[in-house]
């Protein structure tokens, strides 16, 4: 014969669920403010909008297969340390590339 769960055990488990929850959303809390620094650095770098920034991520991501908030870190890493992978930084430069502005802003063209 089959056992009903008793209302304590529901509450056990709604809590427990409950707790998971919360760590899920502290951990994309964290992940989300990595991203937006990074996309901060490729604002900088780049010349580019923030949207920009997000698709270049994205694009690194997707052309690196590395998960788009361990990009992010290895970006915010070579920030502080000056080293970045050599598959990122292709990548990055690649990314940047098309996406970057085609002069520095505010300089004549150069002549044809």
């Amino acid at each position: 014969m089959r056992k009903e769960p008793e209302d304590g055990d529901r509450g056990v488990d709604r809590v427990f669920e409950l707790e998971e929850e919360v760590q899920q959303l502290k951990e994309a809390v964290v992940s989300h403010a990595v991203v937006d620094q990074a996309i901060g650095m490729m604002v900088a770098m780049g010349r580019i909008t923030p949207d920009q920034g997000w698709a270049v991520l994205r694009e690194v991501s997707q052309h690196t297969n590395i998960k788009l908030c361990h990009v992010a870190e290895l970006i915010l890493d070579w920030g502080r340390t000056g080293e970045l992978p050599s598959q990122i930084r292709a990548e990055l430069e690649d990314a940047l590339d098309r996406h970057g502005p085609t002069q520095i802003p505010d300089t004549p063209p150069e002549p044809q």
